[in-house]
């Protein structure tokens, strides 16, 4: 049975529907996330999962339990939600043992320390809780917002863009620390973020939203390689389409080679028949470099990875590909360089498919 269940939840502010017939189920002990750009309503979803809005329509089930509907809600303070903010709301006269205290009403003293004890050295902090949140770190701070939020022992951790205050190199680092204390706790968890390396570090399941719409509730995995849409395919990851022709049954042909259906794995077959016009999403790890190929593609545009090259590359009718380099193909702008086709799942949609703008 899931912990958390929302049945096509709808909510509007005045005149504005912000969230939309979406509907999910998380599993008891997994992290969610919700995915997507500013605007799209992820976070207003949240806010109605912890009790601060009402929800318009549909309902809100916790353990089976209703907690959100146009005729129930449950206030915020009775339903066992911990909430993570995205600037942490430490108290700064209070030191680091006190902030994770604070939510430990009704326990005694001795319960409190070995509570507290517990947890910060759960997030790495032991022997820091006589100092004050100014004397730690931004990644410090968030651990102690989080062990704060998880002292109670939540039914349900919420985050609200938990990680946005801090430097780039550090928040996947911090996200994957995260997903190990929540799981050490056997926490159930829903993340809100717009950085997709966030989502995929931490969460087990992930919701794309745009305007308020949920298009797709998934593994990383499979948003990545199987999208339900054209606006999944466009925000989730880095790709191009390339113009395709569905020459028989069985295969589609694209200015690179032709490809066969039966590795359609995203994407939308209704409809498709004989000379059917489609695009055909191909990945930065779909065009791999081959010296030996007979295709070439001229570099206009590269990118240094460490480990790997980005490559922007012009076809010969002028449409552009990306591609992953290792690094020690070190090739100059304007130079051409051989290609082929490594593609493990064909992502394919009628050519006239609408595509929602990304933000």
């Amino acid at each position: 049975m899931s912990l958390l269940e929302l049945s096509n939840i709808s909510y509007a502010y005045g005149a504005h529907q912000v969230v939309s017939g979406l509907s999910l189920q998380l599993e008891r002990g997994e992290i969610g996330c919700l995915l997507g750009p500013s605007g799209c309503g992820k976070t207003t979803v949240l806010r109605c999962i912890a009790g601060f809005e009402h929800v318009s329509g549909g309902a809100i089930r916790l353990d089976n339990e209703v907690i959100s509907s146009p005729d129930v809600h449950v206030p915020a303070e009775r339903r066992r939600i911990g909430m993570v903010f995205q600037d942490y709301a430490l108290f700064p006269h209070l030191t680091v043992a006190d902030n994770v205290a604070f939510g430990l009403r009704g326990a005694s003293a001795r319960e409190k320390e070995a509570r507290v004890n517990e947890l910060l050295l759960t997030v790495g902090l032991a022997g820091h809780g006589f100092r004050h949140p100014h004397e730690l770190s931004g990644g410090q701070q968030q651990r102690v917002a989080l062990a704060r939020a998880l002292a109670p022992r939540p039914r349900l951790l919420l985050l609200d863009e938990p990680f946005s205050n801090l430097d780039v190199d550090l928040r996947e680092r911090l996200a994957l620390e995260v997903r190990s204390i929540l799981r050490a706790e056997g926490t159930t968890a829903i993340l809100v973020t717009h950085d997709q390396n966030e989502a995929f570090a931490l969460a087990d399941q992930i919701g794309i939203m745009h305007e308020g719409r949920l298009q797709q509730w998934d593994t990383a995995y499979n948003l990545y390689h199987t999208p339900s849409n054209r606006f999944v395919a466009d925000f989730v990851g880095q790709g191009v389409f390339l113009p395709g022709e569905l020459v028989d049954p069985r295969h589609i042909r694209i200015e690179l080679g032709t490809l066969p259906v039966a590795l359609m794995t995203g994407g939308d077959k209704a409809g498709l028949g004989r000379g059917s016009q489609v695009s055909v999403l191909l990945r930065p790890d779909d065009i791999t470099h081959d010296d030996d190929s007979l295709l070439k593609a001229e570099v206009i545009a590269k990118a240094f990875r460490g480990a790997e090259f980005m490559y922007t590359l012009r076809l010969a009718s002028g449409a552009q590909v990306l591609s992953l380099v290792p690094s020690h193909h070190n090739h100059a702008i304007g130079e051409h360089i051989g290609i082929r086709l490594a593609v493990d799942h064909v992502v394919a949609f009628h050519a006239d498919a609408d595509v929602p703008p990304v933000m």
